[in-house]
């Protein structure tokens, strides 16, 4: 079984990647993700979707949203959320690697550091083919990921985080195969337990990210530091990808 099939890895961690302030966000996001696209279309998909945030966001404002994500746990919290919000969602329990609805989407969106979790770096491209064949005619893509410059810089072999409710969570991260993949090491200390995930995923830096949409066929490929058009470069907070068929 790979790292991101076992569904104990989202329900165990999922307060610690999913806590309130990044489901309040998401309207924020949504916003300025429309705003750098000039976003003028209909159908959205949110590829990786995880517990919809965006996708819900997307719904409220009145899209035709498409999310797809391979964990049954994620996307049932998803459910549970535009249940909440009064919106219609499709929602898909697919791998992203088979996902794929040809002429379908106005604008693709991949966020939070969803991609890369494949070992092949061409199974990352298959991905990206597969966007490119789902986007319609003028369709576009966008990326959010952490990029490779900025993990060098900031790099820490080891961090300890403190939760409101007395939990630990540590983090120990290691660079494998010639900077091309990051190993993570997990361990989360909770009222008296004590448990530890394991999982890997490739980091792309600007140039290798922007040259592997271009294999996959997009003809305009645009990067940013974050999703208000910051320049992309070491001070980057984020890597953001636009992409255009």
């Amino acid at each position: 079984m790979q790292w991101f099939e076992n569904e104990d890895f989202w329900r165990d961690l999922y307060p610690y990647m999913f806590p309130p302030e990044r489901f309040a966000a998401a309207a924020s996001d949504v916003t300025k993700i429309l705003a750098l696209t000039g976003f003028s279309g209909r159908t959205v998909l949110d590829l990786c979707c995880g517990p919809g945030r965006h996708a819900v966001e997307f719904a409220q404002r009145g899209y035709q949203v498409t999310a797809v994500d391979r964990s049954s746990f994620l996307l049932d919290r998803a459910r549970e959320r535009a249940a909440e919000a009064g919106v219609s969602v499709e929602w898909i329990a697919d791998d992203m690697r088979h996902f794929r609805r040809p002429v379908a989407f106005d604008l693709a969106c991949n966020i939070f550091t969803s991609f890369g979790y494949f070992e092949s770096e061409e199974e990352d491209l298959h991905v990206l083919r597969n966007v490119h064949e789902s986007l319609t005619g003028e369709g576009v893509f966008l990326m959010e990921i952490m990029g490779k410059e900025r993990v060098a810089k900031n790099w820490q072999s080891a961090f300890c985080t403190e939760y409101a409710d007395g939990s630990l969570l540590l983090q120990r991260p290691q660079v494998r195969n010639d900077w091309r993949r990051i190993y993570n090491e997990w361990t989360l200390i909770k009222e008296g337990r004590v448990e530890t995930f394991r999982f890997e995923h490739s980091i792309y830096s600007g140039r290798e990210l922007h040259d592997r949409l271009l294999a996959a066929g997009f003809h305009d490929v645009q990067l940013y530091g974050d999703l208000e058009r910051a320049p992309y470069g070491l001070d980057a907070l984020r890597l953001v990808a636009l992409a255009r068929k």
